[in-house]
Formats: structure tokens, C-alpha cells, sequence
């Protein structure tokens, strides 16, 4: 019972949806009425500002990082089933922010909230996708690719840097669905129709 409850209460941190709330404080905005509609950092960046985007993407990380914690802190990761329990705590925060309750079970792309995950669990791996991530928007300046590429290398860095098999089912399940929750983007970044990343607010937006 203790074990639900806790992938139940993952659940229900992970459906925070964190990029709302700041874009309230920061103006009463609504962030799914402005940029891509996306309840994400990159959004809250572009549409109301720098700051408000730091603020979203720390939120959202912390969302998967302390069910993790949580877990592996009371239960530990000394045996398989242990292991899968961490995982599932992760994985209910992470689906958490994809459909959240509090949102009708919509949600955003997972993508910060995947990071807090595996900060937690492979910290190692996450600075190398983040070296992937940072080398895809440097060059092509793509926020959504950098996304997209960073989430199909993380099986690869998860098993480079661990043995644990149950991390990498968990990568690439959690890298498939951010990929598929690009699939928009993925669209138009095919016909060419894809903004490039901007950290200045249009001017109706509040600054952060």
C-alpha cells in the first residue's frame, strides 16, 4: 500500500504543471494561449522570458528528481525489484507531466522532467546527452532537435554508464514517448517551418 500511494503521489508531483503557474506570477499569462502552446521551458522562455523559463525548467526537473530520490532513498537499488520501483517512480512522474490530471491529461513533452529522472539515477549520462543537446542547438539551433536527438542517444549513455537493465528500458521507453510528443515538430521541422530558439519575449509578453 505504502509502495501505490508513492507512485501515486509521483504521479500526481510530476502533473504539476509548473510552466502555468510561473506564467500566472509573471503577468497572469497563459501559456498555452501564446508561442506553441507548449507547457514547457522553451516556451516560457520565449513568451514570457528568461527568467520565467529558468524558474519552469528547474521545476520541472525537480518533478522528476524527487520521487526518484524519494525511492531510492527508502527502498534502495539492491535488488531487481528494488531497482524496478525507482523506476516506476520515475516513469509516474514522467507521465505525470505528458497527461497531467490537472490539466484534463494533457500535458508537455517530458523532456526537463526526463533529465530530473535520470539525474538521479545516471548523472554521468545526462552530461553526456547534455553535450548532445548543446551541440545540436548550437549548430542548427533547434531547440526541438536538440530535444529529439538528445532523447534517442539516452539508451546509449544510460548503458555506457551503468549495468543496472532496467535504467535503459526505462531511457527507451522515456526517449521513445519525448519523440513522439515532438511529432509536430518533427513536421515542420521537415517542411523548414520550424521557429529557431529565441530567448526575447514578443513585446505583449511580460519579461521574466
Amino acid at each position: 500500500m505504502a509502495v501505490l500511494l508513492g507512485l501515486i503521489a509521483s504521479y500526481l508531483l510530476g502533473s504539476i504543471p509548473v510552466a502555468l503557474l510561473v506564467g500566472k506570477f509573471y503577468g497572469g499569462i497563459d501559456v498555452r494561449k501564446l508561442g506553441s502552446g507548449n507547457i514547457g521551458a522553451t516556451n516560457v522562455a520565449r513568451t514570457v522570458g528568461k527568467k520565467a523559463g529558468l524558474i519552469t525548467l528547474i521545476g520541472d526537473m525537480l518533478k522528476g528528481a524527487l520521487p526518484v530520490a524519494f525511492f531510492i532513498l527508502f527502498v534502495g537499488t539492491d535488488t531487481l525489484t528494488h531497482q524496478l520501483l525507482v523506476c516506476l517512480a520515475g516513469l509516474a512522474a514522467f507521465l505525470g507531466h505528458l497527461f497531467s490530471i490537472y490539466l484534463k491529461f494533457k500535458g508537455g513533452k517530458g523532456v526537463a522532467t526526463a533529465t530530473g529522472v535520470f539525474l538521479v539515477l545516471c548523472p554521468l549520462a545526462i552530461l553526456g546527452d547534455f553535450l548532445v543537446f548543446l551541440c545540436v542547438a548550437w549548430r542548427w539551433r533547434y531547440v526541438s532537435l536538440a530535444s529529439i536527438t538528445a532523447a534517442a542517444f539516452l539508451p546509449t549513455w544510460v548503458g555506457l554508464v551503468t549495468n543496472k537493465k532496467l535504467y535503459i528500458v526505462l531511457a527507451v521507453v522515456i526517449g521513445i514517448l519525448i519523440i513522439y510528443r515532438h511529432k509536430d515538430n518533427i513536421h515542420r521541422l521537415l517542411q523548414g517551418k520550424e521557429p529557431n530558439f529565441s530567448f526575447t519575449p514578443p513585446a505583449n509578453s511580460a519579461g521574466g
